[in-house]
């Protein structure tokens, strides 16, 4: 979901003393068997927690208070930085010897090349890594076969709506494409707009793609012959994929190529669009901005009648510690929080995503829906699964083309064809 990483933090000092004063001022002497009295505040291991979710920032906060009931001495204080800045500052800090103590890794390729480069430290003895799922933790895991990241959940796109409004015009979750598009028209023909969408920021196209274009090109069984060499990007398949998006022009706001995700997200909450394309990161974000929303989703309606639905999924980011961290230790014993079901619960209930922690359930209604409708109809998000690599990455090069697609500078099959050069520098297929 997205482009580029960015976060400037950097590590605190551990600042030590052997006493501390009492209420009344005196200084507290140490017990008589040998042990100090109270921890004082100077004794705490101080550490910095890196990551691009600024909107998570309350909840990371409350999840780091879960952490210190057990661990009173570790302080950690989370620092995210904005999303698009985060890649420059994380990887300008990791060169300088600097950076945070605990890391948020962008997924697969992004936070594989910090483990390649020797940044980080590999966490195979972590307690509690081995239960979740090895597909899980392929995200983070480097080329030497170490697990450099613990996954802690998953995303999926889906297509978000409004069903206040839904009711209002008599529209019900559509089965199909045709019976999206006539919803989409429905909507339109009221004065709503369709969808909220806006192609300001590139991450919003491929991750727009990536949720509607499985339908055109054929889902996973496409990304498996893509990935063996037996089609490519220029196949009449993943051509119709962007044909559909620039089809899809009629049903997005106006002067949509000037909207960033925050105009997107307010169009959604203030009921002036009546759907919405996005990950489940936003939930909480949405529901937070409108408590009264009447939110509800579905999965991206098959094309074909007899067809099947689809959710597009992928693992979304991983928590890794630095190698140049001078409290290892104490980040260790983080990392291993977050292979709990105490940490995963924190996720599903509060972050509001599902759950890399296997047997974890959440108690929101929207959340389990998306468990359940990506246990039946996943696909994955190729873009950043398996193209995500590349200078620039072939994620990057798909998300400028759609910009200049609309903004009336490229047309579908021109997009297509810089794609597949992108994907010809540095992809072997498996078949070669």
């Amino acid at each position: 979901m997205k482009s580029a990483i960015a976060l400037a933090a950097a590590i605190s000092l551990i600042a030590t003393g052997c006493s501390s004063p009492s209420k009344d001022g005196a200084q507290e002497a140490p017990a008589a068997n040998g042990g100090g009295g109270k921890k004082t505040e100077a004794q705490k291991v101080k550490l910095t927690m890196g990551s691009w979710r600024t909107e998570d920032k309350e909840v990371y906060e409350k999840i780091i208070k879960a952490f210190n009931k057990t661990n009173p001495d570790i302080e950690i204080e989370f620092k995210p930085t904005k999303n698009t800045e985060y890649n420059t500052v994380l990887n300008t800090a990791l060169q300088t010897g600097s950076g945070p103590d605990i890391i948020h890794l962008r997924p697969y390729a992004a936070g594989i090349a910090l483990a390649d480069a020797k940044y980080l430290e590999p966490l195979d003895s972590v307690k509690g890594l081995e239960a979740i799922p090895k597909e899980a933790k392929m995200a983070a895991t480097g080329k030497d076969g170490k697990v450099y990241g613990v996954p802690t959940v998953y995303s999926s796109t889906q297509i978000f709506y409004n069903k206040k409004l839904f009711k209002k015009f008599n529209l019900s979750e559509p089965k199909t494409w045709d019976e999206l598009m006539k919803a989409a028209d429905t909507l339109k023909q009221n004065k709503i707009a369709p969808f909220a969408f806006g192609s300001k920021e590139g991450w919003i196209l491929s991750l727009t793609h990536g949720a509607l274009g499985p339908q055109f090109y054929g889902g996973t069984e496409f990304v498996n012959n893509l990935l063996a060499g037996k089609t490519n990007f220029k196949s009449k398949e993943f051509t119709d994929s962007i044909t559909m998006l620039q089809g899809l022009t009629n049903y997005f706001p106006e002067n949509y190529t000037g909207l960033g995700m925050d105009d997107m997200r307010n169009l959604f909450v203030t009921e002036q669009a009546g759907m919405i394309v996005m990950g489940d990161w936003e939930i909480a974000v949405m529901k937070k901005m409108n408590p009264d929303l009447d939110l509800d989703l579905f999965p991206v309606p098959p094309v074909k009648a007899d067809g099947k639905a689809s959710v597009t999924n992928w693992v979304d980011g991983s928590f890794a510690v630095n190698a140049a961290s001078k409290n290892k230790e104490a980040a260790m014993k983080f990392i291993e929080f977050m292979t709990t079901k105490e940490f995963g619960k924190m996720v599903a209930d509060d972050l509001k995503k599902p759950s890399t922690i296997p047997g974890v359930e959440s108690f929101d209604p929207l959340v389990a829906k998306m468990i359940q409708l990506a246990a039946a109809n996943s696909t994955p998000y190729a873009m950043v699964v398996h193209f995500s690599a590349g200078n620039p990455t072939t994620k990057a090069t798909l998300e400028t083309a759609l910009q200049g697609m609309f903004l009336g500078k490229e047309k579908p099959d021109t997009v297509t064809d810089v794609v597949q050069k992108s994907a010809d520098s540095w992809f072997k297929p498996a078949a070669k």
